[in-house]
């Protein structure tokens, strides 16, 4: 035997090991320990060297067949038909690839049109309709033999118990994706929360997990949804192609995918599979890719199969969205009011397209909860430019050498003891003086939502703070063009540009300046209830609680944080600087009538599980903005839920004041 022979031989097994171990914990126990990408990248290598070396395929070869062993549990169902699962491509040259490999099989054939659809993370089933009644469900299991699921597929709203109509063939199989939405799958792992239950990773698991229920009454309560993909055997219709098989499939009472696409040839499928990359995260399901089908069935059955996957099917797949690493470290960050942050450092992987080395864990309650430590490998899931997140631990390969993580007791800037208000999840750090707080206190009077001062952003404020030249607001009024000019970056005409910028913001309003100055729990509908009150700045300051109390809309909290702001004597020397350097106000009575958001402009994107996407417009509408329907020059800021997309990106290139729903409900409730 070669050494080439010998190496492939030892590699193989080595492979066929890990993938009938991944296929086992994904397909039967629910429990994958690797993502999809991972899985992907392990078994296009397997493949790739039993295609070199054919005479090292074995009989238990992972090529053979499609996912895994029904579960001892359930009744078994042998298909008709084999549920094949379909072949893989990750690029536009990869879609061109297959119509070249169609051509080639029927090279006689005239031009092929196709149906893209989304490829659904969830798990696959057929549902068989015997005189019009449903009589049988199964999963799809190893692709020949799956696992009956006749009473848990009852309970799925959007699967007809009997067809609407009577022109169906006596015998049917309808072939489809089991899946749960969004916001369905974040109300179940709720309810586990609470229950103390372990969480769903994601989607598709928490689908498969509910599907397989022993006790389908837990299954029923479980917001499960279904969207058909096709009918085992074409012959049985009088359609003549897939597009039209669906639309059967639509009228006998099946909830069709609005997203099905008729493309009357290859360069429209590659148009199409870029369309729905930018819509994936705007859906209400997880998608992983596409799926596209030769639209003719005559074609189709020309075409035939391979052992494992259709001639005239394609899947193809989108960038990985989730995908495993190593947690190395946790930074703490400290925020401009104070609050400390953990953040993950991870072992630098892809996901998206992009390269993620750092995660989000929100607070030390969430780091409890998830059961994370120090060296454990982690699941991380990252949605259109929304920062990734850490969602769970793969405890089954941890070695031991994992260590916990600990929350700071002093800040990690300033040193000051941390502390933790009753109620609240995030430590803070007291200490107004500390210099994380108060670079991240001028970058926010700079910014957008502050004084927007052009030409003194994040990177520009971090810049003039490391070079002491900015310590506290009042500095930056002080700064002359020769100050600038011998700093990396700047030349004559932005430092001109900058300086001008800001002697302009010394004439403001009144709400302006109070949302720039940072004050904890007031934002920019707090500031216009306030200059709408009180008549100068002055009877501002003096005001006590009560005072505060008295105007609609504001709260106890930011009362309270209102009158211990002005009551420090560090914030009293700073406004007097400000003012002798010439800051002053202008408003009008008109201004004063105004709603607190008059003149605003939102766009939302992405999912907000605290509201409704109608409810946060109306919101919106109450207090006098207005909401876009697309981004433009006209929007002033974008609300990015989960799963933002492609619109958060072009805002941030926009600079567009964004806000995410913490953020906007502090806006809107005057926090």
């Amino acid at each position: 035997m070669s050494d080439k022979l010998t190496a492939a031989k030892k590699r193989l097994g080595k492979l066929r090991k890990q993938i009938n171990q991944h296929n086992h914990r994904y397909y039967v126990l629910d429990d994958p320990l690797i993502s999809d990408g991972e899985y992907d990248r392990l078994f296009r290598e397997f493949l790739d060297l039993e295609e070199k070396f054919p005479q090292l395929i074995t009989p238990d070869s992972p090529s053979g067949r499609v996912g895994g062993k029904a579960l001892a549990e359930f009744g078994q169902v042998n298909h008709r038909f084999p549920m094949l699962s379909l072949e893989n491509s990750f690029s536009d040259s990869g879609i061109r690839d297959f119509e070249g490999r169609l051509k080639r099989f029927l090279p006689e054939s005239a031009e092929f049109s196709y149906v893209a659809e989304p490829k659904l993370d969830g798990l696959a089933v057929e549902i068989i309709y015997e005189k019009g009644l449903l009589t049988l469900g199964s999963t799809r299991g190893d692709g020949k033999i799956g696992e009956d699921v006749t009473s848990h597929i009852r309970t799925i709203n959007t699967i007809p118990l009997r067809l609407r109509s009577n022109d169906v063939p006596d015998y049917l199989e309808v072939r489809g994706e089991v899946f749960l939405t969004i916001e369905g799958f974040r109300q179940l792992n709720e309810h586990r929360a609470a229950a103390e239950e372990p969480l769903f990773a994601n989607p598709r698991n928490a689908a498969a997990g509910s599907l397989r229920q022993l006790d389908s009454k837990i299954t029923a309560q479980r917001p499960l949804q279904f969207f058909p993909y096709g009918i085992s055997d074409p012959s049985l219709l009088n359609s003549n192609n897939q597009r039209e098989a669906l639309d059967f499939l639509g009228r006998l009472g099946f909830k069709i995918n609005p997203l099905v696409h008729l493309c009357k040839d290859i360069n429209a499928v590659v148009d199409y599979f870029h369309v729905l990359q930018k819509q994936r995260h705007e859906l209400d399901y997880e998608i992983d890719g596409m799926v596209v089908k030769v639209n003719s069935f005559s074609l189709q059955k020309r075409l035939g199969s391979k052992a494992r996957s259709p001639r005239w099917a394609l899947a193809c797949k989108f960038p990985a969205s989730q995908a495993t690493t190593r947690l190395l470290d946790v930074e703490f960050n400290v925020g401009r009011t104070g609050a400390i942050t953990p953040v993950a450092v991870l072992e630098p992987v892809a996901l998206e397209g992009v390269t993620v080395s750092r995660a989000t864990l929100h607070n030390g309650d969430e780091i409890k909860r998830k059961g994370l430590r120090l060296g454990d490998r982690v699941l991380v899931q990252r949605a259109g430019d929304v920062i990734p997140e850490v969602i769970q631990p793969i405890i089954d390969l941890r070695n031991g050498s994992e260590e916990e993580i600990r929350m700071p007791s002093v800040c990690p800037e300033c040193g000051h003891e941390l502390l933790r208000k009753s109620g609240e999840a995030i430590l803070r750090c007291p200490n107004p003086h500390c210099p994380a707080q108060r670079l991240r206190s001028l970058i926010h009077f700079t910014g957008k939502a502050g004084m927007d001062i052009e030409g003194l952003g994040k990177k520009a404020m971090e810049q003039l703070f490391d070079a002491k030249l900015v310590n506290d607001i009042p500095d930056i009024y002080q700064l002359v063009k020769s100050d600038l000019l011998p700093l990396e970056g700047w030349a004559d005409k932005s430092a001109d540009n900058a300086i001008l910028a800001i002697a302009n913001s010394r004439k403001t309003t009144l709400a302006r300046f109070l949302g720039a100055l940072g004050i904890r729990f007031i934002g920019e509908v707090t500031a216009a209830l306030l200059e709408n009150q009180f008549k100068t700045f002055d009877q501002l300051m003096r005001a006590g609680e009560d005072d505060f109390l008295d105007v609609e809309g504001i709260g106890g909290q930011s009362a309270t944080s209102l009158c211990q702001y002005f009551a420090d004597p560090a914030v009293q020397e700073m406004l007097r600087r400000l003012f002798d350097i010439g800051l002053h106000f202008t408003t009008s009575d008109s201004g004063r009538k105004q709603q607190p958001l008059a003149g605003k402009n939102f766009l939302f994107t992405g999912r907000l599980p605290g509201f409704s996407r109608n409810e946060a417009k109306a919101r919106v509408r109450e207090l006098g903005g207005q909401v876009a329907s697309s981004l433009s020059k006209k929007v002033t800021h974008l609300v990015a839920g989960e799963k933002a997309g492609g619109k958060l990106k072009k805002a941030r290139d926009m600079e567009l004041i964004i806000l995410n729903e913490e953020e906007f409900k502090g806006l809107i409730e005057g926090e």
